[in-house]
């Protein structure tokens, strides 16, 4: 049989199979269904999940806080800190107090810390200018007269 014929006949072949058999040569519909429990999926697999992420994560945070980091200042730092906690918290409810008390906030200029605080009178109340010398922060409160 020569060349030609043998090619012509098994294409013949493949296409009568193909109109014959339309079906066969199809695919069948994808299906999508996820696996992690938030996008709906199995909700047993959610443990399984998780501890594959946690096996993978290797990256630690370094400005993460550890429990021993905290502690780990010296007792003058500490105490410090304590006193300018505790001369804070004291100057507020002095402020407080002035302002639904009886008696008026004296203005002036007080060195608390690390902390200048200006107390000013204004038309629309009381100005209260706190600068953090550490930082460079300013915060600046408005207490009104009532």
């Amino acid at each position: 049989m020569p060349y030609g014929l043998k090619y012509f006949s098994s294409i013949c072949i493949a296409l009568i199979l193909v109109v014959l058999f339309p079906g066969h040569g199809e695919g069948s519909e994808l299906i999508y269904s996820p696996i992690n429990p938030s996008f709906g999926g199995n909700p047993y697999s959610a443990s399984w999940l998780l501890s594959q992420a946690q096996a993978q994560n290797n990256i630690q945070d370094p400005s993460r806080e550890t429990p021993t980091s905290r502690y780990s200042q010296n007792s003058l730092e500490n105490f410090k800190e304590s006193l300018n906690r505790s001369i804070l918290s004291r100057l507020s409810r002095q402020i407080t107090s002035d302002i639904f008390g009886e008696s008026a906030l004296e203005e002036g200029h007080y060195e608390i810390g690390d902390y200048a605080i200006d107390v000013q009178p204004a038309d629309d109340g009381v100005h209260i200018d706190i600068f953090d010398n550490a930082t460079g922060n300013e915060t600046t409160v408005v207490v009104p007269y009532y």
